[in-house]
């Protein structure tokens, strides 16, 4: 979840009051953000320094630290959380963005040629017109763009935003991608031309930029934009260029987006823009930018459209847990900047057309509507109650009881992963390769490389682990084993097993014999003779986990449905297991 700083004093000067801090944290909390932490701006700096002064009265001004949801872009900065809670106390009415109206022939246009597909092949632009920037301001304009390269861009990798004071340059723009060499400009903060590849060696020392060098470093062409004139804006996604750099005497800003996912452009620019054309000169309005491919094809942005979602009354309520008038919901929906018209649908219930802003990229589905209803009606107003009761599974009760007669015969239950090494399965329990088991493609660790057809490694390497551990050490696991499967249509199926160790110096045959008759007898299921399919019985056994001799199949409902024995001492040294043990192991779900 990222966390926004904003200073105290400003952000309770745009909400038009001032709260203490327990105010301000109920109110982050009914809106669904929380107040991770109020400090100081020297105590900030301090801790960035790494030192352990003590704080005085005149520590600066007081920060806020607010957590927000990381879907959230428009709250990353103060400009929308201002604007945001405004809305949510109902002191200000849903802001209306709208795209300047102006001819295509006066538009600024930004021209895309084709080497750009190489490395970044999309581009989105659009102008702030008659910004009024002081220092506050503005340094909250470039901490927005740090906090979305951070977040949907992923670092940098799938979005890079680039400022401009569009006085200082003039249109057509145009997009390249050029070798580096071929690159030679002024970069922000420098004096000094460099070549591109100049500029890589040079930030390799830079604790800020170099860990954006690898994102074009290697690639034989750099992405570039240029205005009519050849001179360089910005040299994305690492730089821009010192030549058209804002300041604070900007008035017309030219935003630009360079990206690999265009979805995500267009979310970074609408934030901008939305967010910071609370200070141009016509509130709200945004000067739109044409961007022409090199295949003919053209495109104005920034798209500001209102997109309609139709959402029943009835799936918000459900979802909620609690029965509202359509009134009220229309409300609720309003506090948190969405507008709802209620109507009917062909069945005649009530439904809303909900229009979501551009402002809102986080509503996707209806129930991220519905979600937005429940904060605004308050999480801690929805009666509490008992979920209707849900039938189990025949499998999870059988188990649960299983794992209830166990520990009442004193054993406890471990819980071990469902991966292992190939080696596990198959020659550290003496066997030969296991053709049935599951393996991980591209597995990233040696540790995790198949999916366990058998419960004993889990419970061998607990017992090796805890070796230490008082003795007798009586363990067991309930749990699934996964199997390859070609007439399932995942290729695979799960089986529940049983499994259970006895570690000690007295453990023998006849200890997890006893258990096994315990675990039948719970079943309801009778010792029988051989042959005989109505009830269980054991026969002779070649499991080369297991000793020899010492070991033995169970057969339930003519079925072979697992094997007990004491472990082969191979098995006990490969898992470094100094005592002797003896296992079980049955499949559970025969019994159903």
């Amino acid at each position: 979840m990222p966390t926004v700083s904003v200073g105290r004093d400003r952000l309770f000067e745009a909400l038009g009051r001032t709260y203490t801090d327990e105010e301000f944290d109920e109110l982050c909390f009914k809106f669904g953000i929380e107040l991770d932490d109020i400090t100081t701006e020297k105590a900030i700096q301090r801790k960035e320094k790494h030192l352990d002064e003590e704080g005085t009265e005149d520590d600066g001004e007081t920060i806020y630290k607010i957590e927000v949801p990381a879907n959230r872009y428009d709250l990353l900065c103060l400009e929308g959380l201002a604007q945001a809670l405004r809305i949510f106390n109902g002191l200000d009415p849903i802001p209306t963005y709208k795209v300047a109206n102006i001819g295509k022939e006066s538009m600024l246009e930004m021209h895309v040629k084709t080497e750009t597909s190489k490395i970044r092949p999309y581009v989105v632009c659009a102008v702030l017109r008659g910004v009024t920037f002081d220092e506050a301001k503005y340094n909250s304009f470039i901490d927005l763009q740090d906090r979305l390269h951070q977040n949907i861009c992923r670092r940098r990798t799938l979005v890079a935003i680039g400022t401009h004071d569009l006085d200082t340059i003039e249109g057509p723009f145009t997009y390249e991608a050029l070798p580096p060499a071929e690159i030679n400009f002024v970069p922000l903060k420098q004096t000094r031309n460099f070549r591109a590849d100049e500029l890589m060696e040079f930030y390799k020392s830079d604790l800020k930029l170099k860990k954006f060098l690898h994102i074009i470093e290697n690639s034989p062409v750099y992405p570039v934009i240029y205005d009519c004139k050849r001179t360089v804006l910005s040299l994305p996604p690492i730089i821009n260029g010192a030549h058209s750099a804002i300041s604070l005497k900007t008035k017309n800003v030219f935003i630009e987006c360079t990206a690999t996912d265009l979805t995500k452009a267009n979310i970074v620019l609408n934030t901008m823009v939305t967010m910071f054309s609370v200070y141009c000169e016509r509130k709200f309005e945004v000067e739109p930018v044409k961007v022409t491919y090199s295949d003919g094809k053209s495109f104005v942005y920034p798209d500001l459209s209102i997109y309609n979602m139709n959402v029943p009354l009835s799936y918000i309520t459900g979802i909620i847990g609690v029965q509202l008038p359509e009134e009220k919901v229309a409300s609720l929906l309003h506090k948190m900047q969405l507008r709802a018209e209620k109507s009917l649908s062909e069945d005649k219930k009530v439904k809303f057309v909900v229009f979501v802003p551009p402002t809102r990229s986080d509503v996707l589905h209806p129930c991220d509507v519905a979600e937005d209803v429940a904060i605004a009606y308050g999480y801690n107003e929805i009666p509490k109650r008992k979920p209707a009761s849900l039938k189990p599974l025949p499998l999870s009760q059988f188990s649960d009881l299983i794992r209830t007669e166990i520990a009442m015969a004193g054993y406890t239950e471990v819980l071990t992963w469902i991966l292992c090494t190939k080696k596990e399965i198959s020659s550290m329990l003496n066997r030969e390769e296991d053709s049935s088991a599951a393996i991980i493609a591209d597995s990233r660790t040696s540790e995790f490389e198949v999916v366990r057809s058998t419960l004993m490694p889990g419970l061998l390497r607990t017992v090796g682990h805890n070796k230490d551990h008082s003795k007798p050490i009586k363990i067991f696991e309930v749990g699934d084993v996964v199997f390859l499967d070609a007439t399932n249509d995942v290729g695979a199926v799960n089986r529940r097993h049983l499994a259970a160790l006895y570690c000690g110096a007295t453990s023998g045959f006849e200890l997890i014999h006893g258990l096994l008759d315990k675990i039948m007898e719970a079943t309801g299921a009778n010792f029988v003779s051989p042959g005989n399919s109505s009830g269980y019985y054991i026969e002779k056994s070649e499991e080369p986990a297991l000793l020899q001799g010492r070991q033995a199949s169970v057969i339930y409902a003519g079925k072979r449905i697992g094997t007990f024995g004491i472990v082969h001492p191979k098995v006990l040294k490969e898992f470094d297991i100094p005592d002797p043990c003896s296992f079980l192991e049955l499949d559970m779900q025969t019994f159903l």
